[in-house]
């Protein structure tokens, strides 16, 4: 075991080519934060970038190091400027091994403290290189990148089963309801938003207070608000539509930037209310199932009714008017309640999948430490 210098067993590949057609392009959106593994690029695509990569080179994000961009290329191609292209010295470090040295916690915390720049900072190859860490001998090298690498085919195995349920669950709405009538939204529900006056400017945002402010940025994937998380606003502006202030059974939709993100509300342990880029939806009566809308929302039906609808070129949203029209399944409480239960064993099977993830991944990351810190 000997503590090294990332520059000392790899380095920059600095190869070009202005002749680009053909060839696969790979920007920054194409890298998931914190997956090793790069899985999505385009094909023929229109671009300026001229910087090579070739299989087994690791693509590092370094604008916005904090985001956790670093993933292996698969393939050759070509890559944006805000990428760093890392390439393993193999008589010095398993090529294997070095995807786990760059996406790593250590790594990217040297990488954020390295970065110049205050709206987009980014970090050069000449200050990245200078990150230390401890490197084992060889043997123990592939012996650790095999482990890591049975890890991480373990978690994507789990994310694939987790898509895969959340596939079901959509087909299991199409089935169960395809053959209904349907009826206009507005016929069964209510949708409230702030209007334009009442918006809220950011310094209204408050780091604490008695009343939370609901933002798109609090609404989880599994349709719950992270109150944990939330700003709060002062008592005039929460009682200034008393329609927006949220009880219960209310279902959020977010109306505008991350377009369509669903939750329901629970258990409040402080009054709250919501900024003007949701919605707040509410059956008028008894005959559609608060719960039963967020399988409505997250079904592929109404995503297509959402894209047909939307308006905005910079800032791309939907309506409260074309919400209003849309046309919906209606029925009986009882189907109604048979999909929630469905989706509610659904959701168990996520949060298991979930709970696997997350202790897979504090044990890999322990791994990484513990060997490579």
């Amino acid at each position: 075991m000997s503590r090294v210098k990332l520059g000392d067993v790899a380095f920059e590949r600095k190869e070009t080519l202005k002749n680009n057609t053909g060839l696969p392009t790979v920007g920054l959106e194409h890298l998931i934060p914190e997956e090793i593994e790069l899985t999505n690029w385009d094909e023929g695509a229109d671009n300026t970038f001229t910087k090579v990569f070739h299989v087994g080179d690791v693509l590092f994000g370094r604008r916005r190091a904090y985001l956790k961009k670093a993933a292996v290329a698969p393939i050759d191609g070509i890559c944006s400027g805000d990428i760093t292209v890392i390439s393993a010295d193999k008589d010095k470090i398993s090529p294997r091994l070095l995807p786990f040295i760059i996406q790593n916690d250590s790594f990217f915390d040297f990488a954020v403290e390295k970065s110049a720049g205050s709206l987009s900072p980014r970090v050069k190859w000449q200050h990245a290189k200078e990150y230390e860490f401890e490197l084992p001998d060889m043997d123990k090298q592939e012996e650790l990148a095999e482990l890591l690498w049975s890890m991480n085919a373990t978690k994507m195995a789990y994310k694939k089963l987790l898509q895969k349920t959340d596939e079901l669950v959509k087909s299991q709405f199409i089935e169960m309801f395809k053959d209904y009538p349907r009826e206009r939204f507005d016929d069964f529900c209510s949708t409230h938003a702030r209007i334009g006056w009442q918006r809220l400017t950011s310094a209204e945002f408050l780091d604490e207070g008695d009343y939370y402010l609901v933002t798109g940025w609090d609404i989880m994937p599994d349709y719950t608000v992270a109150f944990n998380q939330c700003k709060y606003v002062t008592k005039e502006r929460y009682e200034q539509d008393p329609k927006l202030i949220l009880s219960k059974g209310d279902v959020l939709l977010t109306k505008d930037g991350t377009l369509g993100k669903v939750a329901i509300i629970g258990d409040l342990d402080k009054p709250a209310t919501l900024n003007g880029h949701i919605f707040v939806i509410r059956p008028k009566d008894d005959r559609i199932l608060p719960e039963f809308l967020i399988g409505l929302f997250t079904s592929e039906d109404f995503k297509r009714q959402m894209e047909t609808n939307k308006t905005g070129s910079t800032i791309v949203g939907i309506t409260q008017k074309a919400i209003l029209e849309f046309m919906i399944p209606v029925a009986p409480v009882e189907k109604q309640k048979e999909f929630i239960l469905f989706m509610q064993q659904s959701d168990k099977s996520k949060f298991e999948l979930e709970q696997a993830i997350a202790e897979l991944t504090a044990t890999y990351k322990k791994i990484i430490a513990d060997n490579l810190g």
